[in-house]
């Protein structure tokens, strides 16, 4: 009884998802709904790319990796979020916090990394085309995959271990339905101002570098495609960058609201709704968005199922 008192004294607590909220059982079923289309989804186009030659192709490649790290990501908050609200439990312990923050983080990371990377991929694609097969190969792709990951890996763990170091005294309630690292910062008794200044510099490098690059891959794309004398090219250029630009806005938008205000500034209703759109919605869009403007990946579906 004792360990057992002193376990719970330990833990840390999630209070849920809008636990002020009326009628919030309705939205957790609607999120695991997502969650389960967000799985089916990006399955299928994982294991489309895979067994049709068509797309076996250096942006199909990429966009393959983006539907895996999607799944990691939904997978690494959903499950518990669900079991908490439906067990009544909310206990998590710090091992298991640490462990959400470290997932959580390091699919966030590798993510923004991929689509710098798939952005670059594009402008290869459009402006460079005779060089395209030649610059991307087999082997920059796999590295760009392995980059994404190791880079979400390294800088997640650092910032995972740092973060769960701080002792905490008073209270142990989380306001979120996860364990994230800003909420986490307000329960610790040291001061971590310092730390707070070091992850606003993390999301600057991670979050408003790679957009720079982005945007400046995006200004020549569009020089180049106001260029094409063919009206199907252009056409087929724009579409590709329209669906991989829906992805950045979806991506960085929440994700810098979150991340590049100062503490003072956050707010625990708002931040919930930000986690609900970014890592939740955000996998179930995806596939969606590429998918239903691609004619290649229609026709992929159509060949599997037939």
């Amino acid at each position: 009884m004792d360990k057992r008192n002193e376990s719970s004294n330990t833990d840390l607590i999630l209070l849920g998802l809008f636990p002020d909220m009326k009628h919030v059982n309705f939205l957790v079923c609607a999120i695991l709904l997502i969650y389960t289309m967000a799985l089916t989804s990006n399955s299928i186009l994982i294991l489309l790319i895979w067994v049709d030659s068509h797309l076996h192709t250096p942006m199909y490649f990429l966009l393959s990796q983006l539907a895996l790290m999607d799944m990691t990501l939904i997978s690494s908050i959903v499950p518990k979020m669900a079991n908490d609200f439906f067990s009544g439990e909310r206990n998590i312990s710090r091992v298991a916090c640490g462990t959400q923050i470290f997932f959580f983080l390091t699919v966030g990371i590798a993510e923004c990394t991929l689509i710098t990377l798939m952005s670059y991929d594009r402008y290869v694609a459009i402006c460079n085309p005779l060089r395209y097969t030649l610059i991307m190969s087999q082997k920059v792709c796999l590295q760009m995959a392995a980059i994404s990951w190791a880079g979400g890996a390294l800088t997640s763990l650092a910032h995972t271990a740092y973060a769960m170091h701080f002792p905490i005294c008073g209270s142990r309630e989380i306001p979120h339905f996860l364990c994230e690292i800003m909420s986490m910062l307000k329960l610790a008794c040291d001061d971590v101002s310092a730390y707070e200044k070091a992850v606003v510099v993390t999301s600057i490098v991670v979050l408003l570098i790679p957009l720079s690059l982005i945007m400046s891959s995006y200004a020549l794309i569009f020089l180049a495609v106001l260029h094409m004398k063919s009206p199907e090219g252009r056409d087929k250029a724009l579409a590709t960058c329209f669906s991989h630009l829906t992805i950045v806005c979806l991506y960085y938008g929440p994700a810098m609201v979150v991340y590049m205000r100062p503490s003072s500034y956050h707010n625990p209703r708002l931040d919930q709704v930000l986690f609900v759109l970014d890592p939740i919605l955000t996998p179930l869009l995806n596939p969606l968005i590429y998918s239903l403007r691609n004619k290649e990946v229609l026709g992929a579906l159509r060949k599997v199922l037939t």
